[in-house]
């Protein structure tokens, strides 16, 4: 630490680790940018995303074309292809070193640490962060539903191992049925233009998460890759640290402001800030 030159990046981890050192909780939130640096693709803008699904790129479709129940209705092949190839990508993927890192300093705590994410990866549970501490606000590609839906049921999709063609973005072996009607099961995640999500199991998380938030004092909100366009993790991070005294530290590449001098806006990645975090911190990379 005594070693590292004071840049103004420098001083901006010390001052987040300082953040991270008083505080009796820490809560993650964490929007598309925090799989980046996994390898996942990143969706905002039709560049990005045509980059990871070129047939929908020939086809004119664009993320809010596709990521919406009416296709599971009007194309379901092409609904599933979507949809299969990112849950056997998620499936696959191994969370960065950052993952590790932010596990460690919230057990560190008095308190512990709860994380808020509107990603549908699965990548924190894959990471080791205890279920019981992570709420999805826009539900989870890991667990599925009924299309109509029938039934307020939400049920496992570990039995789907989903065949997508990946060259036309299409599913080629039989979709997912729903346990109960038989009808054809959907994703239980929270699309555009969405009045059939069952929300039952995000707003079982909400309300835990809500229990444990009445035991903190002074939270430290670590926000990563949560952007304006869909602002919901940035609104809760702020709701935060008006609502419950807490302070943040925004990880963002390309909008990390803050509102107060006393938070951190760090212009990076998810890996790159945890590193310099970690450092300043005195503790050991992932």
């Amino acid at each position: 630490m005594e070693n590292m030159s004071t840049t103004p990046e420098v001083v901006l981890f010390q001052k987040a680790a300082a953040l991270i050192a008083q505080a009796d909780s820490l809560i993650v939130a964490a929007g598309a940018g925090m799989g980046v640096d996994s390898g996942l693709p990143d969706f905002r803008g039709n560049d990005g995303f045509w980059k990871a699904y070129p047939a929908l790129h020939g086809a004119g479709m664009d993320f809010r074309d596709i990521a919406t129940p009416s296709i599971f209705y009007s194309q379901p092949s092409l609904a599933w292809g979507f949809y299969g190839h990112r849950l056997d990508l998620y499936r696959r993927t191994l969370p960065h070193a950052g993952f590790a890192s932010l596990h460690r300093w919230g057990g560190q705590m008095q308190h512990g640490y709860r994380v808020y994410t509107s990603n549908v990866d699965g990548q924190f549970q894959k990471a080791g962060f205890d279920q019981n501490r992570i709420y999805e606000c826009h539900g989870s590609i890991h667990h599925l539903q009924c299309l109509k839906p029938c039934s307020e049921s939400i049920w496992d999709a570990g039995d789907f191992i989903p065949d997508v063609a990946a060259d036309i973005c299409r599913l080629r072996n039989p979709a997912p049925k729903c346990r109960h009607c038989g009808g054809l099961a959907r994703p239980n995640i929270l699309m555009f233009n969405d009045t059939g999500w069952c929300d039952s199991r995000a707003l079982m998380q909400s309300e835990q998460q809500n229990v444990w938030l009445t035991s903190v004092a002074k939270p430290v909100v670590i926000e990563l890759g949560a952007g304006i366009a869909i602002p919901s993790v940035r609104n809760f991070s702020e709701r935060i640290v008006k609502s419950y005294g807490g302070r943040l530290v925004r990880i963002n590449p390309q909008e990390p402001g803050v509102t107060t001098a006393l938070d951190v806006g760090l212009r990076m990645g998810a890996t790159e800030a945890l590193r310099g975090i970690a450092d300043a911190l005195g503790t050991h990379w992932a």
